[in-house]
């Protein structure tokens, strides 16, 4: 669960925290030791949910097999994805891929963005899932279920609207002085690219390292 606490909002705050927890259950049901916490705010909440359930043992290498792991067969693993696939999707890769491009070129690494703790796999999800619908030409659902195709065209003009929305919820101010055009373009290209690239953060790299052949190694 990557929900992290919500300020001065108390019923989602209590919809987060509810979501963490079943997470966390799920995780110690299943037989995990441990666990992660995507806030600080959230560890209490955590370690009461593994205390709770470990019994005071210092791992569950005993635990039986979880009955509802026993049917899975290795047709259930390789089945594709069933569900929507939405403009609105489109438009929210396209604003969290920026905004998290921008702020890791700034030298931040998670970056808490509507209410959910990002890091670098959420910006690959975003560039390569934009980068599959317009290369097959996926068929995307838009206001009013109106049907649209993933095309050059419509992520251009999404790109510019969500920029557009980006700048009024973080500022002029911060907009200008961020790195978010940059990331804008870099995002952009990697999403249009003919051939996908490995990895989002390796053109990005290019941004912030400078590679000196013939400087001395300390090392």
């Amino acid at each position: 669960a990557a929900q992290i606490p919500i300020k001065d909002d108390d019923v989602a705050n209590e919809a987060a925290l509810e979501l963490v927890f079943k997470d966390k259950l799920r995780e110690v049901h299943a037989g995990h030791d441990g666990t992660w916490a995507a806030h600080p705010g959230l560890i209490q909440l955590v370690m009461e949910v593994f205390n709770n359930n470990m019994k005071n043992g210092p791992n569950q290498i005993e635990i039986k097999k979880r009955e509802d792991s026993s049917g899975i067969t290795e047709d259930d693993l390789l089945q594709r994805p069933r569900g929507t696939q939405t403009v609105d999707a489109l438009r929210l890769n396209v604003r969290v891929g920026i905004q998290y491009l921008a702020a890791w070129l700034s030298g931040t690494g998670s970056v808490p963005l509507y209410h959910l703790m990002e890091d670098a796999a959420t910006a690959e999800i975003c560039r390569v899932q934009n980068w599959q619908w317009i290369k097959h030409g996926a068929v995307l659902e838009g206001e009013g279920r109106i049907k649209l195709k993933a095309t050059m065209e419509l992520f251009e003009r999404v790109v510019k609207e969500e920029m557009a929305r980006i700048e009024r919820e973080v500022g002029h101010e911060r907009f200008a002085e961020g790195m978010f055009r940059k990331a804008c373009n870099i995002f952009t290209r990697q999403c249009t690219t003919p051939t996908l690239d490995d990895f989002l953060t390796l053109e990005a790299y290019n941004q912030i390292v400078q590679f000196h052949p013939d400087a001395c190694s300390k090392l």
